[in-house]
């Protein structure tokens, strides 16, 4: 028997990905990496191939995925960073070895030691947060407008305006429910 698991989120920005492996936080929490061999998954899907994981290694994962939205939400509500969030992403960050290296078609790609430890997946995420949270990225860090999400997401846009994680699914769902709500229609119920 198959087990199925939620998709994954994907964006262009690893860290705040990383951060929605866990959606609807203020909601109907979704876990998205419930199993060690999930997160093997979502690594290989940002080309961060290890070869396992064990269940402490998830735990390390799922800290750091807190830490880096906790950080994340913090810096884009221009508040203190948590002390303890920022000390798990730089633990990470310095516990991962990994080399940034230049592939031909000229684009940089993550090298993981030879071992394929997550660790050091977990260090290429903690670096690209580091990264992003400084300020050294061209963007901004925003906020989910869905209140059941409130997820991160670094906004690349040009006017850095863009009020939804995903489009598709926050935003989706926002303007519908605005549409319902304007049109005097109730939702139809999912079966």
């Amino acid at each position: 028997m198959r087990v199925e698991f939620p998709e994954f989120r994907l964006g262009t920005v690893l860290a705040t990905s990383f951060t929605g492996t866990l959606s609807e936080r203020h909601g109907e929490a979704v876990e998205r990496i419930p199993t060690p061999q999930r997160l093997v998954d979502w690594l290989a899907v940002y080309g961060l191939a290890v070869d396992s994981c064990t269940p402490a290694q998830l735990d390390l994962a799922r800290a750091l995925r807190e830490s880096i939205h906790a950080a994340a939400t913090a810096a884009a509500t221009q508040e203190a960073l948590p002390e303890s969030a920022v000390q798990v992403i730089n633990d990470r960050s310095a516990q991962g070895r990994a080399a940034a290296v230049l592939t031909p078609e000229g684009e940089r790609r993550w090298q993981l030691s030879s071992a394929s430890r997550v660790e050091d997946a977990l260090g290429v995420i903690a670096a690209d947060a580091i990264g992003i949270i400084a300020g050294e990225r061209d963007g901004k860090l925003a906020l989910c407008a869905s209140p059941t999400c409130r997820a991160a997401f670094f906004d690349t846009s040009q006017s850095r305006t863009r009020k939804w994680c995903d489009m598709n699914t926050c935003g989706n769902r926002q303007k519908k429910a605005r549409f319902l709500a304007t049109h005097g229609k109730k939702p139809r119920s999912a079966d």
